[in-house]
């Protein structure tokens, strides 16, 4: 340990255990479902757990059935939040990263006609050629909509750094105690 590093006694602040850009990137490719929190008309809070990609300029993408509570919301008040996690990955549980964001609801064929094939590629490519166009066709329902987020304030936290720097206070006989 350098000198001008510092043994944690509490976990006041962990904002010093920021997920790293890379690591950043494994979670967003990895995972495949984000929750997606929205308002509603009273101003209330409301998420739902969804499926999302993202494209080579850093929108997510995801997609709801038109009538979805979700959609009129996110077309009122298009301030959103998509929060990404580890569990599940080969990352193991304890990172995550949250964007607030900006939300468009798209309703045209153009997207229509990319969006269908990319998920159902993202979400079935592993059980084969004829389940992702199977997929795809499911999506391509009459009132799907597809939504896409311009990411915005990002905070971002790794557990891993949490336990390392835990494991270096212990080691070292710090006692966590705040009498």
């Amino acid at each position: 340990m350098s000198s001008d590093e510092k043994l944690i006694t509490n976990y006041e602040d962990v904002t010093v255990y920021g997920l790293d850009a890379d690591r950043e990137t494994q979670l967003i490719a990895e995972q495949n479902e984000c929750t997606f929190g929205w308002v509603t008309k009273d101003g209330s809070p409301m998420a739902a757990i969804m499926s999302y990609f993202t494209t080579e300029d850093g929108t997510i993408w995801m997609t709801a059935s038109g009538q979805r509570k979700r959609i009129p919301a996110i077309r009122r008040d298009p301030r959103v939040v998509v929060t990404i996690t580890s569990s599940g990955t080969s990352m193991r549980a304890g990172k995550t990263v949250t964007y607030k964001g900006i939300a468009t609801v798209h309703d045209d064929a153009e997207t229509r006609a990319w969006f269908c094939p990319r998920l159902a590629e993202r979400l079935m490519s592993k059980y084969g050629p004829e389940r992702v166009e199977e997929f795809a066709k499911m999506l391509d329902s009459p009132r799907r909509v597809f939504i896409s987020i311009a990411p915005g304030t990002r905070v971002g936290y790794d557990g891993d750094k949490m336990g390392a720097a835990t494991a270096k206070a212990r080691e070292a006989g710090v006692i966590f105690n705040h009498d």
